[in-house]
């Protein structure tokens, strides 16, 4: 049997049953090929744009600290751009955008500050904990296809800071006097109400994004073929 094959309004030619197979074939696999290259386009703009995020996360560590700085309390506002990757790039790139994004604050509150190397591993870390805990949270709630997902952010961004919240506590009341022998009770109380200040102004700056359909629509751009993780 005879098939012919049209595409639009014209007619290509003519195939007979194997013919067409092979031609299904060849078809797929092209639009296959240029499935895969169009992905790795937009994963590499992804990237990109994690990266970017990440550095300018640490741009809102170092300028903020450099002014309001006293002692090893200052406020740092890097987890904005973590917790904007974890809304529309999911759990794992919002861990990898926080432990990149919290270098500039560990090197001045760690090398360059009273906690040394210790610093420089931990601070990163409790901000990856935040930016893995936000995206699991934006992605299990489907924050992002609600009506009006706006107020969501407020509650959503304070829950995902308690695993920083915990392991800070925990870091200065544990592993600084293991490895330092000093302790500082009120260091660790101004610590965490600085930090949640600085949770409440980025909830409420995170919901303004959030609720811009410009600024959705550009972020979602880059990473609609991501598969939140």
């Amino acid at each position: 049997m005879l098939v012919r094959v049209r595409i639009g309004m014209t007619y290509l030619c003519w195939f007979d049953e194997e013919g067409l197979a092979v031609f299904e074939w060849l078809l797929l696999n092209r639009l296959g090929s240029h499935d895969a290259a169009r992905r790795r386009r937009m994963n590499t703009r992804m990237i990109a744009l994690v990266i970017t995020m990440a550095v300018l996360g640490n741009v809102l560590s170092l300028i903020p600290i450099g002014l309001t700085r006293v002692g090893q309390v200052g406020f740092d506002f890097s987890l904005v751009t973590t917790l904007i990757v974890a809304l529309y790039g999911g759990p794992v790139l919002g861990f990898l955008t926080g432990l990149a994004g919290g270098v500039s604050a560990g090197v001045l509150f760690g090398p360059m500050g009273q906690l040394s190397w210790l610093g420089l591993v931990g601070l990163p870390i409790g901000k990856s904990l935040t930016g893995l805990t936000a995206g699991v949270l934006f992605k299990g709630l489907r924050i992002r296809e609600r009506m009006h997902p706006s107020p969501f952010a407020v509650p959503i961004v304070l829950l995902a800071y308690v695993p920083e919240f915990l392991f800070t506590v925990f870091f200065f009341l544990a592993l600084v006097p293991y490895f330092f022998g000093w302790v500082s009770v009120p260091l660790v109380i101004s610590i965490g109400i600085k930090a949640w200040m600085e949770l409440g102004v980025m909830s409420v700056l995170v919901g303004a994004l959030l609720g811009n359909n410009g600024f959705s629509e550009f972020m979602s751009a880059y990473f609609s073929f991501h598969r939140m993780k």
